[in-house]
Parts: structure tokens; C-alpha cells; sequence
């Protein structure tokens, strides 16, 4: 192989194995029933590329991985076979997948892929080897097809015993062993299936309890009892231990040696077993190689000849050879760091602009051609702004579709049945904000399984279908997208909750006070948790926390809304971008702030007498029939020098969620485009307070966060 700089296809490597190992667990979950043409073909081509660029790449295990499923989804595409178990074979890929991600995360650490993927390599093998044997696909083989396959499993088993009794020149002895798994090993009659089959190589006159190990039924009895075997062989007592102690999740071995005899056996000329070759792989290779799956076309590429079943459609695996070829997407790969620094450069010449429109050298001059061609110069950078934005602007397909996998894995594992429907994926944020929701969204379908969604026993008492459903629904609201997770289960428990909430000191006032949805906010208060027992889904008062967590850095809100016995639904609102906004800048004692427009509903000139007290001592005001809280700014941040009476300053409605207040401030200066800047380390904790920008004139304006006026 040709010498080639390593290091630096390193970062591309991740990024497209990234993408591969994203498609295929697309495809495994949407298939999670039967697998079509189309879908077998497109797991063997991405597992061929992710097998080829792994071992180009030096990253030998994960090439091993790639390439044991590549040949089980060979036989599958060329075979064709029947009776297959798919949610197992499901499983396999994504054990498969789930190794790959591991090794890629410690290749993306720069540590070493050491990864040990013994256990699933021998799966997909003895999974394989399944499908070959049609006795053992079937979950309950018939008597005369068990007879059978017990005949010729016999047959083979002692014909090697006894060529191993004439090379050793030994005698036999018998053993009897009971293996233990280890707990959520799962799959444990393949396992035992594995350990006879692995048997059959060294001893003779096998028997076991289970004795049908295919059948699932066996499952439970060997997770209670253990797996009983005994045999003869004519290896020592501490070879065979040597072989049991191998088995893969092996969590206990009892073996005892019940007896020894001494045969004499004819000597007996045994012909060479028969191997299997796969087509055009050099037998030269493949002789030096161990493992029966060689990864000689691995390193040098070769293609496999395309065998066509009757009524298949042949499907090259890896591109299309002649034909008249569709319309091509010519799109490039760019490092993010570039798109970062061509957005801060975009920042740039918006502040520019501004300095150079708002001189105040341009007072009082009349230069008509000057503000025209100002304002073509806006109008560029605005579709300049638009265009560098939307190149930033991941769509939420990708994460919306890893739930899938998210709510397969829980449903198996907590027994239920869910159905999770996506809307509006096609959805655009800025990829800043996408890295930030992927948790919070994880996270509250966690939630709505695991708590929400009721046993489908406990569904049917409340009159439900069995099967529960999730709807993850993504849309825009202005400047906002909302992503709303809604699920049909059995609601929010409020007394749960409300004594949690008093048992963890957050009440601040009298219980009979707090509002359905108050209460409901109390779940996303850190440590919070209604579970009594720590499980591994819940219980640790985490997940919700990282909810609000998240969304506090990207400026965003999360609303809950739930009725006992209907469901739950729970509303995400995060801002578009962070980098540039709307922004109205105000006055407060000769200080410019910026505040975001969106969250701007109106603004008036106040009249005293809309204006009382409440029993607390907080200022209201009526307006158009509501009432609102009223924030002095100049009291909230400790401001001299302010308009203190009503009359004189303006009133600006803002919104958060569902919550409204009224901000007094002394003027509205205008509407301008803000650079959002990171604040200074000694700002970080001062509350209303978001981020900076530069206004044209050089002057620096702090921006409001309208987050920080209201109640946490």
C-alpha cells in the first residue's frame, strides 16, 4: 500500500464513519420486522465501505466487525433464506454499530481502539451458521428434523473423537459441567447452542439440559438452572477447563470429571473436512489466516461476483455501472472552523456597516446618493447574512431520527410497546443550537417511556390500545422553533410531585398557590426525581436538569402541559441562531441595552391609573384586560439616573413562554441587527444579562436576557 499522510484523513475518517454508522442504524430500526432487497443491499455496501476505510485506516477490530456482517448480509442477499429471526438479526447489526461508535469516540479522544469485539464477531457467526442449518432456524424443529440433525451432529462428533483418541493415543474420560451466564447476557440458548457446537471439535457423546437449546422456551430455564452438559473426551481434565472457562460471558463453570475408560479405537484414515470457499478469494491468503471470515478482500478490494436469485433484482453495492445516471447534488465537505470564522468575518461587516452609516461626522448633511447606495450596501449584506446563515442551518432529521433508536432499545428493555411518529424533521436551526437539544430531547422521551407510557396491562385497563405512542414534532414560531415531545400515557402525577418538591425544600410559597404548570416546572429542578428506586433509565434526578441546563445556554425555554390519564406534553422554544439578531436597543440612564425583538410583544406609554399594589408589594398595571408585573430596569440592575416616573418612561410587554411582564425604560432608541459577543468572565453571573454587541458608533450594548426577569 502506497505511503499516505494518516494524521491528516484522520478527522475525515470520523466524520464519514459518523454518517455510515448513522444510516445504518437508520436502517436497522426502520426495518425492525423484515428486511426487503433494498434494505439488505444497503447494509452490505455500508458495511463494505466502513470495513474498507477501517482497514485502510489501520483500524483492524472494527474492520473484523464490519466484515462479519458484510458476509452475513451476503448470504442473505445471495441466498435469500427464509424463517429468519430479524429482531435478533436487528440486534446483531446494532451491537455491531454500537462497538464501531465506542472505537470511533476513543480514535476522535486520540486514544487507542482496543476494543475487544469477541463477543460479537461469535453472535454473528453462530448466527450465520444458523440460518445455514435450516434445523436451527425455526424455534420449535419438528421431532424428525431434531432426530436428524442429532443423527449427523453424532455422526460428526464421533468421527473426530476417535481420530483425536488415535493422535493422542489417550483415553476417555467423561465430564459434566454447568455453565452460569452472566445476568443480561440475553440470548443465552445461542450461547449454550455456541459452547456445544465449539464442543463438538474436542469431545464426543454430548448431552445437555435444555436438550432443545434452539427453542426460546430454553432461554429462561438455562437463566435459572444453568447449562448442563456432559460428554467423553479424551482431552485432560485441564484442557477442558481451559475451553469451558472460554466461553464468552461466562459468569460460573462447575466441572467434574465422573469417570475415566480406556478404548482402544482402530486406526482410521479420515479424509481432509471439506472447506467452503467464498468465490475469487486467493486460497493463498486465506490459508494463513485463522479466522474462517478472512479480510484478504479487506486490504486488496475485491469485489464479489453478483450471484442473481430468481426474481432479485440485481443491485451493484457500491455504484452504478452504466445506465443513464439521475441528476447529481454537488456537494463538498467544510470544516466547521471555516464557517465559524466566515460568520465572525459576516459579524464583522455588519458592525462596519453600522459604523460607517451611523458616523456622527454624517450629522446634519444632506447626501441623498449616499443613504441610496447605504442602503443597496444593506441589502447585500442582509442576502450576504442569509446565505452565510443557511449554510450553518443543520436540518433536525439527524436528530430526531436517533430516537428511533432510543425508544427500540427502551421498549425492549422495559417491555413495552411504543410508537414513536416524527413531524416536521426538515426543520433548520443553527448547528450551534442543534448541539445542545440532541440531550434535552433524548432525555424527555426517556421520560415519557419510562414514566409516561403505561405497560401495555396496565393500558388495556385504562381502556388504551397496547401499543403507546410518542410524537416528536418540530416548527417554527417567528424567530423561534418549537420542538414539542407528546406522548398518550398517564400523565404527571402533581401530588408525587408537589411532595417531592416539599421534602427537597423548593417551595416558596403556599402550596395551594401553585399553579398546574408551576408545579410541573418543579421536574426540571437538578436532583428532582418522583422514582423511589434507582433503575437504569431514571431515578438519579438528572435528566430533566440537563433539560434545563442545556437550554438555558442557548437562551431557551421548555413548558410542560399534562392531564392525569391523557398524556404529557412538553414544548422546547430555542431561538434559530445565536449568532446575529434582531435586536431593539433601549435607554436607561444615557446606557444603551439591546433587547431581542422576538421577545418583544408591544410597548406603550403607561397611565397611572392602570397602575396598584398587590397584597405582596408588586407593581401591576392592566392593559387591554390582563395584568402584568412591572420590572423597573433601572431597580433591577441598581441603575442612577433613570426615569423613575411611569408617564415620562415607555413600557415594553416582553414574553417568555407563557409568562408576560412589563420592562420600564427611559426611551426606544431603534430596531438594529445585533452581533451576539460572549460576555465578560466577571458578567457570567449577573442575572438578565446575556451576551454584548458593538453598535455603530463604537459604543458597546449589553443584551437582556428576558429569561432572567422571571420566576425559575
Amino acid at each position: 500500500m502506497a505511503d499516505f499522510d494518516r494524521e491528516s484523513m484522520l478527522e475525515m475518517f470520523i466524520f464519514e464513519m459518523n454518517q455510515l454508522v448513522e444510516q445504518l442504524e437508520q436502517v436497522v430500526v426502520q426495518s425492525e420486522t423484515e428486511y426487503n432487497t433494498e434494505q439488505i443491499n444497503e447494509i452490505f455496501r455500508i458495511m463494505h465501505t466502513i470495513k474498507g476505510s477501517a482497514a485502510m485506516m489501520m483500524f483492524d477490530e472494527v474492520a473484523n466487525v464490519a466484515h462479519v456482517i458484510e458476509d452475513l448480509f451476503y448470504y442473505l442477499r445471495e441466498e435469500s433464506p427464509q424463517n429468519i429471526d430479524y429482531p435478533t438479526l436487528s440486534d446483531l447489526v446494532l451491537g455491531g454499530a454500537d462497538f464501531v461508535k465506542m472505537e470511533l469516540i476513543k480514535i476522535q479522544d486520540g486514544q487507542e481502539a482496543d476494543g475487544d469485539p469477541t463477543a460479537i464477531k461469535d453472535a454473528i457467526k453462530l448466527f450465520l451458521d444458523t440460518l445455514k442449518n435450516p434445523g436451527a432456524v425455526n424455534a420449535k424443529p419438528s421431532k424428525a428434523t431434531k432426530a436428524k440433525l442429532e443423527t449427523k451432529l453424532e455422526a460428526e462428533s464421533k468421527m473426530e473423537s476417535q481420530t483425536a483418541n488415535v493422535e493422542n493415543g489417550a483415553g476417555m474420560h467423561t465430564y459434566k459441567a454447568k455453565i452460569m451466564f452472566e445476568d443480561g447476557c440475553e440470548m443465552e440458548n445461542i450461547r449454550a447452542y455456541t459452547l456445544v457446537h465449539n464442543l463438538m471439535d474436542i469431545a464426543d457423546n454430548i448431552r445437555h439440559s435444555p436438550e432443545d437449546v434452539i427453542d426460546e422456551e430454553s432461554i429462561e430455564v438455562i437463566r435459572r438452572t444453568g447449562f448442563h452438559v456432559e460428554f467423553t473426551s479424551v482431552k485432560p481434565y485441564k484442557d477442558i477447563d481451559k475451553h469451558l472457562s472460554g466461553t464468552v460471558y461466562l459468569r460460573s463453570l462447575e466441572l467434574e470429571e465422573i469417570g475415566a475408560q480406556v478404548e482402544e479405537e482402530p486406526v482410521l484414515t479420515v479424509a481432509p473436512p471439506v472447506v467452503e470457499q467464498r468465490p475469487t478469494m486467493d486460497t493463498n491468503v486465506e490459508s494463513k489466516m485463522e479466522s474462517p471470515y478472512p479480510l484478504s478482500d479487506v486490504a486488496m478490494d475485491i469485489q464479489l461476483p453478483e450471484r442473481k436469485p430468481p426474481g432479485a433484482a440485481a443491485v451493484a453495492p457500491d455504484e452504478n455501472k452504466g445506465g443513464k445516471s439521475g441528476p447529481t447534488q454537488h456537494v463538498i465537505s467544510v470544516n466547521v472552523n471555516k464557517l465559524d470564522a466566515l460568520l465572525n468575518l459576516m459579524g464583522e461587516l455588519v458592525i462596519s456597516e453600522a459604523m460607517v452609516t451611523q458616523n456622527s461626522e454624517l450629522d446634519g448633511m444632506q447626501l441623498d446618493n449616499f443613504y441610496k447606495e447605504a442602503r443597496q450596501l444593506r441589502k447585500i449584506i442582509n442576502n450576504l447574512q442569509e446565505t452565510v446563515m443557511s449554510m450553518r442551518m443543520v436540518p433536525l432529521s439527524g436528530t430526531f431520527f436517533k430516537m428511533h433508536r432510543i425508544v427500540r432499545d427502551m421498549c425492549r428493555a422495559l417491555n413495552k410497546d411504543v410508537n414513536l411518529e416524527i413531524i416536521g424533521e426538515d426543520t433548520e436551526v443553527d448547528k450551534n443550537i442543534i448541539e445542545h437539544i440532541a440531550d434535552p430531547i433524548m432525555h424527555i422521551i426517556r421520560n415519557s417511556i419510562d414514566h409516561g407510557i403505561e405497560s401495555p396491562e396496565d393500558r388495556v385497563k385504562a381502556d388504551k390500545s397496547t401499543k403507546g405512542k410518542v410524537i416528536l414534532q418540530a416548527k417554527h414560531s417567528g424567530s423561534d422553533v418549537l420542538i414539542i415531545i407528546q406522548d398518550d400515557g398517564k400523565g404527571l402525577n402533581k401530588e408525587r410531585i408537589m411532595e417531592k418538591a416539599r421534602d427537597n425544600g423548593l417551595l416558596r410559597k403556599s402550596e395551594s398557590e401553585y399553579t398546574d404548570k408551576e408545579i410541573h416546572q418543579f421536574i426540571f429542578m437538578p436532583g428532582f426525581s418522583t422514582n423511589a428506586e434507582v433503575t437504569a433509565f431514571s431515578g438519579r434526578g438528572v435528566g430533566m436538569d440537563v433539560v434545563s441546563n442545556n437550554l438555558e445556554v442557548v437562551g431557551g425555554t421548555a413548558l410542560v402541559d399534562s392531564t392525569p390519564g391523557v398524556g404529557s406534553t412538553f414544548t422546547l422554544k430555542i431561538p434559530l441562531t445565536l449568532a446575529i439578531i434582531e435586536g431593539m436597543t433601549i435607554l436607561i440612564a444615557g446606557a444603551k441595552y439591546t433587547i431581542p425583538i422576538a421577545s418583544i410583544k408591544r410597548s406603550f406609554k403607561p397611565k397611572m391609573e392602570n397602575v396598584f399594589t398587590d397584597p405582596n408589594g408588586n407593581e401591576m398595571i392592566t392593559d387591554r384586560g390582563e395584568i402584568y408585573n412591572i420590572v423597573r430596569l433601572y431597580d433591577f440592575f441598581e441603575i442612577d439616573g433613570a426615569i423613575t416616573d411611569l408617564e415620562e418612561g415607555i413600557l415594553i410587554q416582553l414574553e417568555n413562554g407563557d409568562q408576560f411582564i412589563c420592562l420600564l425604560v427611559d426611551d426606544l432608541i431603534g430596531e438594529q441587527q445585533a452581533v451576539v459577543q460572549s460576555m465578560p468572565r466577571y458578567f457570567n453571573k449577573v442575572r438578565g444579562l446575556s451576551g454584548c454587541t458593538l453598535m455603530g458608533n463604537g459604543d458597546i450594548s449589553l443584551i437582556i436576557d428576558v429569561a432572567g426577569f422571571f420566576d425559575k
